[in-house]
């Protein structure tokens, strides 16, 4: 499937922070040309940080939950091997 250059992700991509969809600001257009009310696009944008940073966090216990989770089995693994099968 092709996407556009900005919505790829490879090697090369680093995925926004909430500090940096948080700080982006947007050049302003000139008197008398359309343009996007800037107070509406950042608090969109301000949205958009908070959902990230609740997206982070919800990683991030969900990576050390799963590093729990991979140290108690590492534990039993062990506490088996050094006690032996038992019948």
């Amino acid at each position: 499937m092709w996407l556009p250059p900005h919505r790829r992700l490879d090697a090369a991509y680093t995925p926004l922070l909430p500090w940096q969809v948080r700080e982006r600001r947007f050049k302003l257009v000139g008197l008398g040309r359309r343009g996007l009310e800037p107070d509406h696009v950042y608090a969109f944008l301000d949205r958009v940080a908070v959902d990230l940073a609740a997206v982070y966090a919800a990683l991030a216990a969900s990576r050390r939950e799963a590093a729990s989770a991979k140290d108690a089995l590492r534990r039993q693994r062990s506490d088996h091997a050094d006690h032996g099968p038992e019948a």
